[in-house]
């Protein structure tokens, strides 16, 4: 009896945890890829026109007026460069959370391998996994019952699998927003 609750309870509670650290991951990507602000492409193209106003003054009469567009176009590339390490360092921030993040993964992995080695997590009908049976019974084999029991490690991986499916699916999302 005792048996069955935890198998009840340790494959949602598994599920969750994966999501979570997924979710977080993910976050992250969108925050490091968002992280190239609109700031520095407003800045490219105001370099740009200045210099298309400013070539477009050829005349001795605009010399004066030509040079000083150049000079505020110099300006706004120095704004551009400091623009461009605040944004290298924020970059370089995010990478620290991610490499952070995928040991907090492998540590999670690895200790929820640990506790529910030989132990079913969830148990499937015999008739729904008729050729992966033994495959997902890997370390939790109940050979008494006409269910598979499935095993940690596969339970990982499908979970690890479906999570990052879901993540991309709402990151797509986000980004059409």
């Amino acid at each position: 009896m005792e048996t069955v609750e935890t198998l009840d309870r340790s494959a949602p509670l598994i599920l969750s945890l994966v999501l979570l650290l997924q979710l977080i991951a993910t976050s992250f990507e969108i925050l490091k890829k968002r992280s190239s602000s609109s700031d520095e492409i407003q800045l490219r193209q105001q370099i740009k026109q200045l210099l298309k106003e400013a070539s477009s003054l050829s005349t001795p009469s605009t010399f004066a007026q030509a040079a000083k567009l150049r000079r505020a176009a110099a300006a706004k590339e120095k704004e551009l460069t400091k623009c461009r390490e605040c944004l290298n360092e924020k970059k370089s921030s995010y990478d620290l959370y991610l490499r952070v993040l995928s040991v907090v993964k492998v540590l999670a992995y690895l200790v929820l391998s640990w506790s529910f080695w030989g132990i079913p997590v969830a148990a499937i009908p015999h008739q729904l996994v008729q050729p992966f049976g033994k495959m997902l019974s890997w370390g939790a084999r109940d050979p008494a019952s006409s269910h598979i029991m499935v095993g940690i490690v596969p339970w990982l991986v499908l979970t690890t699998r479906v999570s990052k499916h879901l993540c991309l699916k709402l990151a797509n999302r986000l980004s059409c927003l």
